[in-house]
């Protein structure tokens, strides 16, 4: 729609809403603000009469789609409470109506106090929203996290190390129904196979040396609310047999004790191991797969949304300066630092930039953070040497290694394995922890036609 016919139409439409009745008026007032999200935009637009905004900054501010932004604010401009400013992009502001009678319903509806959502009241809602940036990858998770929470389906978070899995995780259970109950994360990584019974299912008192008290497992505490087991790529197999009986039974009997205890749970999972493959190599439970992984979400790591991280990194030093009680404006990066920023590849993807703005701000004696005031933590291709005389770190030196013997067999990995003496579940692991990729290769005819 060009700017001229969606003038005219507003036009139109407002000149409707001048002759028409006032109850057919408050009718379609009470329908506009009905929706939420319209709502939500007109309050915000009000509170901000000499601000206009774009459609991609109301994206990031209400963590909604385009498209749904996009028809809300359109709404609200042909029933005449905001305008339209043409231009590329175009930009939208309050508009205080001509009408009399849709003034005073305007007024009414600003006047009441605005109803506080289970999304505005959710922690973990608002530090997922400061991860969101121009590219719509996280607000399709953010679709996905509402699409979840609405039901008691298995949920299997997959991403890498540092994307907000657990903070996701937090989002589905405050979101659903089960928010009033307890939420109880258990890192499965951390958790060898001799604490895992008494860890999750609890014990009696008197069941080993130094249980002198009866103590409740994960399970029971997260009954009516929510388990999340975080890395569960992690559990033993042994492990994974007790788990599965539980989701199948859901009945379980304390370590020592002879009682069954019912429980009712919302299960939540999370991993960056490739569950798929190690159910092939037979490292984890077929059967179990299937259990937890009824609804993926998969988070995007940093390096695939890159034009998000300039915005997430002004956003990160903005809560560093407030956190310091500084002035949100106190601290700005120079071009050359958010280059630096952007060329990254980020192998700890949101929790590493963030802390890597946090030392950066600290290292900066002026006011403009400099180049040379950010540090990685990760040695990378991308990060500019001291020196060329450098030399590698271990994990430069392993990542390198397997590189070249993963090119060297064109990526058999039974076979690089077997060169690198490594069980090929270790190897997957240094995949994925390396974030190795197999390099495009030329077709055998384009090898011809460029031999001719």
């Amino acid at each position: 729609m060009d700017d001229l016919t969606f003038s005219a139409r507003r036009a139109s439409t407002s000149a409707a809403a001048r002759t028409a009745e006032p109850v057919d008026l408050e009718t379609r007032f009470r329908s506009l603000v009905q929706s939420p999200l319209r709502a939500g935009i007109l309050r915000y637009l009000s509170a901000r009469p000499d601000e206009s905004f774009d459609v991609e900054t109301l994206m990031q501010t209400f963590g909604r789609l385009k498209l749904d932004v996009d028809n809300c604010v359109r709404e609200l401009v042909d029933f005449g409470v905001a305008q339209v400013i043409p231009g590329n992009p175009m930009r939208y502001m309050a508009e205080r109506p001509a009408n009399e009678a849709v003034v005073d319903l305007l007024d009414h509806f600003l006047e009441r106090r605005a109803a506080v959502t289970t999304e505005d009241q959710s922690p973990s809602v608002q530090r997922f929203r400061e991860m969101i940036g121009r590219d719509e990858k996280m607000l399709i998770v953010f679709e996905w996290i509402r699409t979840a929470a609405k039901s008691d389906i298995s949920v299997l978070i997959l991403g890498p190390t540092g994307s907000g899995k657990e903070v996701v995780a937090r989002m589905i259970h405050e979101l659903s129904r089960r928010s009033v109950a307890k939420f109880q994360a258990v890192n499965c990584a951390a958790l060898p196979d001799t604490l895992f019974e008494s860890e999750i299912f609890g014990y009696e008192k008197g069941a080993f040396t130094g249980a002198h008290d009866r103590k409740p497992g994960r399970l029971e505490l997260a009954n009516e609310g929510t388990l999340f087991l975080d890395e569960i790529g992690d559990m033993s197999l042994i492990a994974q047999a007790k788990l599965l009986r539980v989701l199948e039974e859901r009945r379980f009997e304390r370590l020592g004790g002879h009682k069954s205890i019912s429980v009712d749970f919302r299960l939540i999972s999370a991993t960056n191991r490739p569950l798929e493959q190690f159910v092939r190599d037979g490292r984890f439970r077929e059967d179990l797969y299937y259990r937890v992984n009824a609804f993926a979400i998969r988070l995007p790591s940093l390096r695939e949304r890159q034009v998000d991280i300039p915005v997430l990194a002004q956003r990160f030093l903005a809560r560093y300066c407030a956190a310091q009680g500084l002035p949100l404006d106190s601290k700005t990066f120079s071009r050359e630092a958010l280059d630096l920023l952007v060329g990254y590849q980020w192998p700890g993807n949101i929790r590493e930039l963030e802390s890597t703005v946090s030392r950066a701000a600290l290292s900066a004696p002026g006011r403009a953070i400099r180049a040379t005031d950010v540090e990685f933590l990760h040695a990378t291709s991308t990060t500019p040497q001291a020196s060329g005389e450098q030399m590698p770190s271990l994990a430069e030196a392993e990542r390198a290694h397997i590189v070249r013997v993963l090119e060297a067999v064109q990526w058999n990995k039974k076979e690089a394995a077997r060169v690198l003496d490594i069980s090929r579940g270790t190897l997957y692991r240094k995949i994925v922890e390396y974030q190795l990729e197999p390099e495009p290769r030329p077709s055998a005819r384009r090898l011809r036609e460029t031999a001719t």
